[in-house]
């Protein structure tokens, strides 16, 4: 395995100190500092294949490597919210691989989910919410209700549910993961066009756009990086990794005018409540006759 030569890191605190000290008074400085360790930083060789999704990916062609060497230096070196990831994978990554699991998808199909929103509840520029990016329109397609009260775009397991349901009717059409991936990003009939105006049936093949074009390999990347998190300079169990939230379930099925006082009610407080409910978006909740809702509180 090829390695950089060792590079001695001296702490920044230094730089910050020194900054107000005369000549004298820096030198002093900088001789008190020990360097306890050197940092050693390596990278892997590319490899010439993977699978992703039991696929195989040929990473032989033309630029491949290339474009997965960029996303695998952009996420070990440059990218802090890497550690974000790994933090946070800890917390959720058994959830989706359960639920991915019981929808007989593959597991690395988490890795889409990472990508798209970092594993937080995000929004878009677009209007794209929650951890799989559902726009309204695919929400209301796969059955993700979205009101004044409730977007279950920000309900985790219902969102993977979702997530999985497109997926599935993608790769029947394409039956190739990369292209299902790819679609997610630029859509179905836009990776359908692409492919019959290029006069080419694989992902590796394509001129994409920047953000389509990197989106698989990003995919790729992080696959690479949590599952030899060492060889890329990461050590999450030296990290402080968020834990998956204990919490008991309460099943609502008569609406609830005021969902501050419930939640007190419930042994609990309304900033709990949405913590672990974010699909909730006010302080009413209401229940048809025939709907039952499951909200989580903190586990007594």
């Amino acid at each position: 395995m090829p390695k950089f030569k060792p590079v001695v890191l001296l702490a920044g605190v230094i730089t910050l100190i020194a900054a107000g000290c005369n000549q004298e008074e820096k030198k002093e400085v900088v001789e008190e500092v020990k360097v306890e360790k050197e940092v050693h930083f390596s990278m892997p060789e590319i490899p010439s294949s993977m699978t992703f999704c039991d696929q195989k990916i040929d990473l032989t062609k033309l630029d491949a490597k290339e474009r997965l060497d960029k996303e695998l230096l952009t996420n070990t070196f440059y990218h802090s919210s890497t550690f974000q990831y790994f933090k946070r994978a800890n917390r959720y990554f058994g959830e989706l691989e359960r639920i991915l699991q019981e929808e007989n998808m593959p597991d690395d199909l988490k890795y889409l989910s990472l990508i798209e929103s970092g594993l937080t509840q995000a929004v878009s520029p677009s209007g794209a919410k929650g951890f799989w990016q559902f726009m309204p329109a695919a929400s209301k397609e796969y059955g993700l209700t979205v009101n004044r009260e409730i977007d279950e775009r920000y309900h985790i397991e219902k969102s993977t549910r979702a997530a999985c349901a497109y997926l599935k009717n993608v790769y029947a059409k394409f039956e190739d993961w990369p292209l299902t991936a790819a679609s997610y990003n630029r859509g179905v009939g836009g990776i359908q066009s692409d492919l019959e105006s290029q006069q080419v049936d694989e992902y590796m093949d394509l001129y994409l756009n920047r953000e389509t074009g990197r989106y698989f390999f990003r995919m790729l990347a992080l696959k690479l990086i949590f599952e030899s998190p060492e060889n890329y300079g990461f050590h999450p169990d030296e990290m402080y990794l968020y834990e998956p939230r204990e919490t008991r379930k309460v099943n609502v099925n008569k609406s609830i005018s005021d969902l501050v006082q419930w939640s007190i009610d419930n042994g609990s407080n309304y900033r709990e409540l949405k913590l672990l409910n974010p699909w909730i978006l006010g302080k009413t909740l209401t229940v048809s006759n025939t709907k039952t809702y499951v909200i989580e509180l903190p586990a007594k």
